[in-house]
């Protein structure tokens, strides 16, 4: 079989006239065949922590990994890629676009990662599956979690020569399937039965995405890759819990995703937005950052503030960047069960004005009009409002 497999990617690779393409397709469609499977053990694997690629020349000493969760939101640029880690487990949830691939590799190299318990790639699109063959071929792999369907582009192939030559199978995501990492455990999300069939049928990759939420002491995150408004809406009438501290926005902050009923149900203190500075897309969309405004949910972005890593310790979770790693110049926004919010400054998204609390003009403002907003100057700016001009926020 693997002599056969050889062959038809010689011959798609060569062609042979009108039937080329039909061979491209089926011969990736083989391919999958030969590497997806139902189901699969958990895997374990060391790992140390705490060094960003970004600055590689600056060591930082690692902490103890006992008790502690880490999650690296890696800058990528416009795409995803997301390490997770627990006591000596590690792992990848995609890898960005092509030119991420050395990028990520070095960036886990660094922290000392030599094995990825789990390797999940969340669905074919080249922003989240790109560098995934630099990832394969770099790293010793355990469990890898994609879903079943065919892609006929070259980065896809790539991903599959990959996985072959290291012989590897591919498990199927299924919702509420559980998986432990180190002293966490993950739980699949998405996607339901029903939308990989319509998505599937449709082309529609991103509503193909793989969803999971990760527990850690009273902490969680959910992330869902590019998953949209029908694949969030479908997670929120599955009966999985879906409530977290933090929230990987679908598909980079696009208003296609993060639908009301789901924000809802995540309910998250803190959101986290993939993506790259003055992108062609306009990621993050202002309708999306409203609706996070308007609900005090804290946003860090990758395009502003580079790789983020968020450190649980199982009922608080801290936040710093990579460019400053272990300094005790942490960002805003530690979270600790049950704080209070306050707000720092009040927004009218009628007139779009931002306001400090105590200004006169806040008193007439229509309450429909206000949005209570605990965040940074330059967020607030950057979400499109203007300072008054009686309290000069």
């Amino acid at each position: 079989m693997k002599a056969n497999l050889k062959h038809m990617y010689a011959v798609r690779r060569n062609g042979y006239g009108p039937f080329r393409r039909f061979l491209f397709s089926a011969s990736l469609a083989l391919c999958a065949s030969l590497i997806f499977t139902g189901c699969a053990p958990a895997v374990s694997g060391p790992g140390e922590m705490s060094r960003s690629e970004k600055t590689a020349a600056q060591p930082v000493p690692a902490p103890d990994a006992a008790g502690v969760l880490k999650v690296h939101f890696i800058d990528v640029g416009q795409g995803d890629s997301i390490l997770l880690q627990s006591g000596a487990e590690n792992m990848l949830v995609d890898a960005g676009n092509n030119e991420s691939g050395p990028t990520v590799t070095a960036y886990l190299q660094s922290l000392g990662v030599t094995k990825l318990s789990y390797l999940i790639g969340t669905h074919p699109h080249e922003d989240h599956i790109g560098g995934m063959d630099d990832v394969i071929r770099a790293f010793d792999i355990g469990t890898v979690i994609m879903p079943d369907v065919s892609h006929t582009t070259r980065t896809y192939e790539d991903v599959l020569d990959a996985l072959l030559e290291k012989e590897l199978r591919v498990t199927r995501p299924e919702p509420g399937d559980t998986y432990s990492l180190g002293e966490a455990d993950f739980t699949i999300l998405s996607p339901a039965a029903d939308i990989a069939e319509q998505a599937a049928k449709d082309g529609d990759l991103n509503n193909l995405s793989v969803g999971i939420r990760l527990a850690f002491g009273s902490n969680a995150f959910v992330m869902c890759g590019d998953a949209e408004a029908p694949s969030e809406k479908a997670m929120t009438e599955s009966g999985l819990s879906l409530k977290a501290d933090v929230l990987k926005l679908g598909h980079h902050g696009s208003s296609t995703s993060t639908c009301d009923e789901f924000l809802q149900a995540v309910s998250p203190s803190c959101a986290v937005i993939s993506c790259e500075t003055d992108n062609s897309y306009g990621h993050p969309h202002r309708e999306t950052m409203e609706k996070l405004s308007a609900s005090g949910i804290r946003v860090y972005r990758t395009d502003e503030q580079g790789t983020l890593i968020a450190t649980s310790d199982g009922s608080q979770i801290t936040w710093e960047t990579a460019a400053s790693p272990g300094s005790g110049e942490a960002l805003p926004g530690t979270m600790q069960e049950d704080a209070p919010k306050a707000a720092t400054y009040v927004l009218n998204k009628n007139s779009m004005k931002f306001h400090y609390p105590d200004c006169a003009s806040v008193s007439q403002m229509k309450e429909a009009n206000k949005i209570y907003y605990e965040g940074s100057r330059e967020e607030i700016t950057g979400m499109g409002y203007s300072p008054c001009s009686q309290c000069n926020p």
